[in-house]
């Protein structure tokens, strides 16, 4: 009898061990590194999520959905219309994170976290920048610094009081890219190309000033060795016409002032070997070559 009560609870005792099997088996859960698991037992989302690491003893039948909670880039493109009507393309980047506490009430709320960021990061984002580019008085500003700082600020500012109610954490904006209107692209580069033909003449005048000012200080140095020249011949002139003077004055005063330079010119004469003849004045008292000076002396 006992052997076939066995028997007869064997299929019982198999199912109930596999029963605990299952259970035991599906009570451990491990979350991934950077993720939150967001458990539901028949529709019912748990309030508190689940960090990274192993979950022991919990509800086998929870359906799990996981959150990345990494930090992320989403990449928007969109057409920005400013004051003067036109569209500038811009590209930015925004850095976000699913916030991992609230990762229940978006369960709740939109679904994933794609759609998170679909239903509410996407829309606002372009809203926002439609609106920062009311903002700004004509297209090519966008190219300004001060214009890109500004619009970055305000995106951030702006996606962050709208975002971190909803469960997403957002870090940065980023401007990637701005690609203004052709017709705009074509006049900025005519005006670069007027400002180098400009800064070329403005270097070509300069060049040509640094030449005349060269050509005027050497005209000004030509004209003061000029004058210092001028300045030397007169006063070499002037120390002429004084020795002139002098000697003139030494004639006057002492008639025999010449016969003295006679003398002298006649002994250098004799000094030179090539003199061989001289002629003389024989009538003078004071015979001298070539000359006859002797009206400066009474002859007797």
């Amino acid at each position: 009898m006992a052997r076939l009560d066995i028997q007869k609870n064997l299929p019982i005792a198999l199912i109930v061990g596999a029963i605990v099997v299952f259970i035991l088996a599906n009570s451990f859960k491990t979350i991934p590194p950077g993720q939150v698991g967001v458990a539901a037992l028949f529709g019912k989302v748990k309030v508190d999520g689940y960090p990274q690491g192993l979950h022991i003893l919990v509800n086998p039948w929870y359906e799990w959905t996981l959150f990345d909670a990494r930090e992320k880039t989403h990449l928007e493109s969109a057409n920005v219309p400013s004051q003067d009507q036109l569209q500038t393309r811009l590209d930015v980047s925004v850095q976000y994170r699913i916030d991992g506490a609230m990762a229940p009430l978006i369960l709740e709320g939109t679904g994933n976290a794609e759609s998170a960021v679909r239903v509410h990061l996407i829309p606002k984002l372009r809203s926002l920048l439609r609106e920062q580019g009311k903002s700004i008085a004509r297209a090519e500003d966008f190219f300004l610094e001060e214009t890109q700082d500004t619009l970055q600020l305000a995106l951030t500012e702006g996606l962050r009081d709208f975002l971190s109610p909803k469960g997403i954490i957002v870090t940065a904006v980023l401007i990637r890219d701005i690609t203004l209107p052709p017709f705009i692209v074509e006049a900025i580069e005519k005006k670069k190309e007027r400002e180098q033909a400009v800064e070329q003449e403005r270097a070509e005048l300069e060049r040509v000033r640094t030449e005349l000012q060269q050509q005027v200080a050497r005209a000004e140095a030509g004209r003061e060795a000029a004058t210092q020249q001028a300045e030397t011949k007169k006063i070499l002139a002037d120390a002429q016409a004084y020795e002139i003077t002098q000697i003139n004055k030494a004639i006057a005063q002492n008639p025999a002032y010449i016969q003295l330079q006679s003398l002298e010119a006649l002994k250098a004469i004799s000094k030179d070997p090539a003199s061989k003849l001289y002629f003389m004045d024989g009538s003078s008292s004071m015979p001298l070559p070539l000359m006859h000076i002797g009206g400066m002396s009474n002859p007797e």
